[in-house]
């Protein structure tokens, strides 16, 4: 188990280039497998859990060729579906929870899938019933074995139908969206989720041949066609690691400037920062967030105390409720975060608490924080990183700790953010990595 030490209280000057975006990297790996031509993916982050997943498609017997440090070539032309059957496709695709999102593009191509309950963050109850439901709308048949712990499905006959999504889960979209593409006649999917990952997924397929109108809103209507080919793609900076950066720059009072962010494609993301105090510039495709001595929270207009809450796009993603409700603790004033969409993802405030941080955790999903206005750095403390968003946050606010902090099971943290302790090292940080 690796581990960071941090020096924190210093503070960071430089450029950053956000990674490729982990959550459509995930869909788009899964998508080259509609077609037995080449498919050509750009700006892949360099991170455990994707590396995982290519690693999955190379033992399906899809030819991976690496063209440079962050472009690929996928060809799955030769796919070897009986590596479903194998104790090895068990243990890695229990592994990854991106590996779910395999199914649709199996189902639309050979007619059959199963695949082993998913691993990934503890966050609370991840449910897949999307997923299955959608399969099921369109003709196929699901069983959940008990005994193997195995989701089987046979979409022998996949149709195109009405649905109407239970939740606008983004990754249930996806699958259905992708077993759609091929299924013999029309399908409407309404309270789709419409985040700028599942945009690009439906961009790319339409390159590839497919045919989707309503890209961008909760109604996506598919015709299904007999066949796709390949294409050429290039994923998204990541928002999340945008956020991070945007809240690490005024959490530790740094003057940052986060190269090519797409500025388009964040959402309320920038917004919800403002209101946080953290003042920034848009420079072109450029984030600048000035050096900051203190930064203070807004309120509503009639006064009342700021809520942030997350929710599906176009709200606040709920992966960057784990980085405000850090840089709250050293802002002026108080603000009730609301983490809506999992019942586990707050339980780590007990570190920040630990640290200095003045925050009542109310229940599982909401959190009073009273900032401290800088007037008492937080401490540097040992502690253990539960999630990728969590371990992010924690690394943040050891950044900005007095004294020294060391992080536990950063193994997290490295799922999800690209040799972040190097990047933050270039621009003044003090992480040393242990393994």
């Amino acid at each position: 188990m690796a581990s960071f030490e941090i020096q924190g209280g210093t503070r960071l000057k430089g450029d950053l280039i956000p990674q490729g975006a982990k959550n459509e990297a995930l869909q788009i790996l899964c998508a080259v497998l509609l077609t037995p031509e080449p498919v050509t993916i750009h700006n892949i982050p360099n991170i455990v859990d994707v590396n995982k997943l290519i690693e999955l498609l190379g033992d399906f017997g899809v030819t991976v060729e690496k063209l440079s440090e962050s472009s690929y070539r996928f060809t799955a032309k030769d796919v070897n579906i009986n590596f479903l059957e194998t104790e090895t496709f068990k243990k890695k695709a229990a592994a990854l929870r991106g590996s779910v999102m395999i199914l649709g593009p199996l189902l639309a191509r050979f007619g059959k899938a199963k695949m082993p309950k998913p691993g990934g963050d503890k966050i609370g109850r991840r449910r897949l019933d999307t997923h299955f439901l959608g399969f099921e709308k369109l003709g196929a048949k699901f069983n959940y074995d008990t005994k193997d712990v195995f989701y089987h499905i046979d979409a022998s006959n996949l149709r195109g139908t009405y649905m109407l999504l239970d939740e606008p889960s983004v990754t249930g979209t996806a699958n259905v969206v992708m077993a759609a593409v091929l299924a013999k006649g029309k399908t409407t999917i309404y309270n789709a989720a419409c985040e700028p990952y599942l945009q690009q997924l439906c961009a790319m397929l339409v390159r590839m041949g497919a045919k989707i109108t309503g890209i961008g809103c909760n109604l996506l209507e598919i015709e299904g066609v007999e066949s796709l080919g390949g294409t050429e793609h290039t994923i998204l900076p990541d928002m999340i690691e945008i956020g991070s950066f945007i809240g690490l720059a005024g959490m530790t009072g740094s003057e940052i400037t986060i190269k090519n962010c797409r500025i388009d494609m964040l959402g309320q993301i920038p917004t919800i920062f403002q209101k946080l105090g953290i003042k920034m510039e848009f420079r072109g495709d450029d984030i600048y967030i000035p050096s900051q001595d203190r930064y203070e929270l807004d309120t509503f207009i009639d006064g009342s105390i700021l809520t942030i809450a997350d929710g599906p796009w176009p709200l606040f993603t709920p992966d960057l409720l784990s980085i405000v409700l850090v840089v709250a603790t050293q802002a002026k004033g108080s603000v009730l975060i609301h983490q809506k969409m999992f019942e586990s993802r707050l339980f780590f405030v007990d570190k920040l608490i630990d640290m200095g941080a003045q925050i009542i955790l109310c229940d599982p999903h909401r959190a009073n924080v009273i900032g401290l206005d800088k007037r008492v750095p937080l401490r540097g403390i040992t502690m253990t990183s539960p999630d990728i968003r969590a371990g992010q946050a924690l690394l943040i606010a050891a950044l900005s700790a007095h004294g020294k902090s060391v992080i536990h099971n950063v193994e997290q943290i490295d799922r999800g953010y690209q040799n972040i302790d190097k990047r933050l090292n270039a621009i003044g940080a003090n992480i040393k990595r242990i393994d």
